[in-house]
């Protein structure tokens, strides 16, 4: 029984893989360092930190923001922001934060 639990968790604690490209996502990064800081480190509390965040994660809060998922707090400001992203950019940009140490 124990064995039963212990398979599912193990692949709980797996490192996520970013499907994107860090260098590319580094690259599209210069927008968000306005609020989220050098290296998804920011300064000011009302702005999350990205660096370190799963990728998965930070590619739904993208997808969700673009398409009115998201409500209140900045959620019409980083809307005005991810109009324009692709599915790459996203994933370019979730694999980026994902490569920083938090």
């Amino acid at each position: 029984m124990k064995r039963l639990l212990a398979l599912p968790l193990m692949f709980l604690t797996q490192p996520t893989l970013a499907a994107g490209d860090a260098a590319a996502g580094q690259q599209k990064s210069a927008t968000c360092v306005a609020c989220h800081g050098a290296e998804g480190k920011s300064t000011v509390p009302l702005y999350p930190n990205l660096a370190g965040q799963n990728a998965p994660y930070l590619v739904q809060a993208l997808k969700d923001y673009k398409q009115g998922g998201r409500s209140g707090g900045q959620a019409e400001v980083m809307k005005a922001f991810v109009a324009g992203l692709t599915d790459e950019d996203m994933d370019d940009l979730a694999a980026y934060y994902h490569s920083l140490k938090p």
